[in-house]
């Protein structure tokens, strides 16, 4: 089965109306995205396809007089020129029959002059478009999907968070109303396009929880259609950048948190911090390095319900600065008979 060839705007995510440096600034974004030998796998084939059209699009919307073609006559841009011209043989030398004597095809035979007949061949190839029209057809084409990316913070994460998003929409040019010419002339404001763009603020609300790498669809809110055909939707990929404090495990948190030697000896209450306000817990008597303590419910939301939870790792941390009545109490704990921290560690060494 055919399919039909993608709009070259709606590739490189253009309004028609866009200007050459827009074109090409979004098709350096593009390619960055796309290049093959960013991906591997089966995923390198399909970028190599997404790439390919890409330099295609770009390479016709950035030289004037392929995109004028292009803009009259849409897909079939390249072949309109050689019938075009075709046209104009058939037109200068009178051709009546349906079949020209190099053995082209110039109408269907009867009365009228052959550049009628060809006109009528050249249309039911390319459609009845309109002058300027861009390769309308008779079906509406709905409208491509635009993707990006969101970054949501942690503690977005937990509660949810409604996201401003600016959106640049194509419109129906003011001063010319759409016809692209004002007294005979090409209109200054849309370059003789008829379309002018502006961009549109909405809101998007995320839900709490939302995962990594999640999609959050907005019905209707990409490229317009064509012809009448719906809008495309808005996808947001959602990206949670690493926390500098809590790291993430599923739905669980990780917190390092630093005590002095005697609250790990003696046992304390501690605050700790979590991503709503901070909370109090107990440090028990005897803690050692790198004992965990558990805060049930005080992770993220999970996608089965509920929360995680979120664990503080015990670290054992020295003052900064001690006084001289520090000092000799250290003195005096050192005089103390411990046993050898450092045995298990020989021994372990000696057996290797």
């Amino acid at each position: 089965m055919a399919t039909t060839p993608r709009d070259y705007y709606q590739i490189l995510g253009v309004p028609r109306a866009a200007s050459s440096d827009d074109i090409k600034k979004a098709f350096r974004r593009l390619a960055r995205q796309y290049h093959p030998d960013l991906h591997a796998g089966a995923k390198k084939a399909e970028m190599e396809k997404k790439f390919k059209e890409l330099n295609e699009a770009q390479e016709v919307l950035t030289d004037p007089d392929k995109r004028k073609k292009y803009d009259q006559y849409g897909a079939d841009w390249d072949q309109a020129q050689a019938f075009e011209k075709a046209r104009q043989q058939a037109k200068t030398q009178g051709f009546g029959g349906p079949w020209g004597s190099e053995g082209e095809y110039t109408g269907q035979g009867g009365s009228g002059s052959g550049s009628d007949h060809f006109s009528d061949f050249f249309e039911s190839l390319f459609g009845n478009r309109e002058r300027g029209g861009a390769g309308r057809s008779s079906s509406g084409m709905p409208g491509e999907d635009i993707e990006t990316e969101v970054q949501l913070g942690l503690r977005e994460v937990l509660t949810g968070v409604t996201k401003r998003v600016n959106l640049r929409e194509p419109r129906t040019c003011s001063t010319c109303q759409g016809s692209g010419t004002v007294r005979g002339r090409s209109c200054a404001t849309c370059q003789g396009t008829g379309m002018t763009s502006e961009y549109k603020t909405i809101e998007v609300r995320i839900p709490a929880g939302v995962q990594e790498g999640t999609r959050v669809r907005v019905a209707g809110k990409g490229q317009p259609g064509a012809n009448g055909g719906k809008r495309g939707d808005l996808y947001f990929h959602v990206v949670i950048p690493s926390d500098p404090i809590f790291r993430r495990q599923g739905s669980d948190l990780h917190v390092a948190l630093p005590i002095y030697p005697w609250e790990a000896i003696l046992g304390a209450e501690v605050t700790a911090p979590t991503l709503a306000e901070p909370v109090k817990v107990k440090v028990p008597p005897g803690s050692k390095a790198d004992g965990k303590l558990r805060l049930k419910g005080k992770g993220l939301p999970s996608a089965t319900g509920g929360h995680g939870d979120l664990f503080l790792t015990l670290q054992i941390v020295l003052p900064a600065g001690i006084s001289e009545d520090e000092r000799l109490l250290y003195e005096r704990l050192s005089k103390q008979r411990h046993p050898d921290p450092r045995t298990e560690l020989l021994h372990s060494a000696q057996r290797r």
